[in-house]
């Protein structure tokens, strides 16, 4: 594990004793992409490690020249765009621990969000764009805490005993709902809770759990990443909430994360290390014909649509 490896830490973190997600050493293989290029299909924010250093940038989703957005010695990664594509709130380790900033799509002064001793990560908007969701221990034990953007009041969303690990929480489109992971009781799942009721249920089958969920554009599915018995290799299932149904969308022969839909629902952008080293990828739904989209020197993770303007 590389040193300012934040992708890599955070995720053996959220994983520590979760078997569903844990990364052994890949061996390089192929990439069944269909061509060099990707087409057209909007920017996709991700996180990029170069020389130890891992840092934030933008790219065509067709691919093309990187816009570097932030560059500092600290480790800046977990992108998530606001609701309006006008920011980019990340995870920073610039105070020492980690903490939540946020930077414009352009590049510039990155600005920290919120400001205390804790360690909080992790972090989506709203579909409305007036509520923070993010993981916490600040006073406590780690929790999904909301903040209301307007007013600056935090409240506890989700708390599953003083030694859970949670991970990667998001929001549903229409806003009523969050999904997540957790290591509660049973290993690392899928959990979808009803943000005005806290009610909460698991989604993901017991024997196999999962993690890095993301909801479907529509809402109706949530996409996470499958590990079950398949040693160096993970899938990207999709779980229908209504039917309980799932298959997979994203069978490479290797470690494949860090799934989100395209803003039409059309694609998946993913990273996978089939070439022996993280690139970004996108993979449309309806036929499975995939396309690379970063290429350079360092690993490449995480990948977040901007959304629709």
């Amino acid at each position: 594990m590389r040193r300012r490896d934040l992708s890599r830490r955070l995720l053996l973190l959220v994983t520590a004793v979760a078997w569903a997600c844990r990364e052994p050493k890949a061996k390089a293989r192929t990439a069944p992409v269909a061509s060099v290029g990707a087409p057209p299909g909007g920017e996709l924010a991700f996180e990029r490690e170069v020389d130890g250093n891992l840092d934030l940038y933008l790219i065509p989703a067709g691919g093309g020249k990187e816009l570097r957005l932030t560059d500092d010695p600290a480790e800046d990664g977990l992108a998530r765009f606001t609701p309006d594509g006008e920011r980019i709130l990340f995870t920073s380790l610039r105070t020492g621990k980690y903490q939540i900033y946020e930077v414009s799509p352009k590049g510039g002064k990155a600005r920290r969000v919120r400001t205390n001793d804790a360690t909080e990560y992790q972090v989506d908007v709203s579909p409305d764009g007036k509520t923070l969701a993010f993981l916490s221990n600040l006073d406590g034990p780690e929790r999904l805490l909301l903040q209301d953007f307007g007013s600056g009041a935090v409240r506890e969303l989700v708390r599953h005993g003083n030694d859970t690990i949670f991970g990667n929480p998001h929001w549903s489109p229409d806003g009523r709902f969050i999904t997540f992971s957790s290591n509660h009781r049973i290993g690392h799942q899928i959990y979808v809770v009803e943000v005005a009721t806290k009610q909460e249920r698991r989604i993901s089958p017991v024997t196999g759990g999962g993690c890095e969920p993301r909801f479907s554009r529509d809402g109706k599915k949530v996409v996470y990443v499958s590990r079950r018995h398949l040693g160096g290799v993970s899938r990207l299932v999709e779980h229908d909430l209504a039917s309980g149904e799932e298959r997979a969308l994203v069978s490479w022969p290797a470690l494949n994360y860090d799934p989100v839909y395209s803003p039409d629902g059309s694609e998946l952008a993913f990273a996978s290390n089939i070439t022996g080293q993280y690139a970004v990828y996108r993979q449309r739904l309806a036929d499975g014909k995939a396309w690379r989209v970063t290429y350079g020197p360092g690993l490449a993770r995480y990948p977040d649509y901007r959304p629709a303007r």
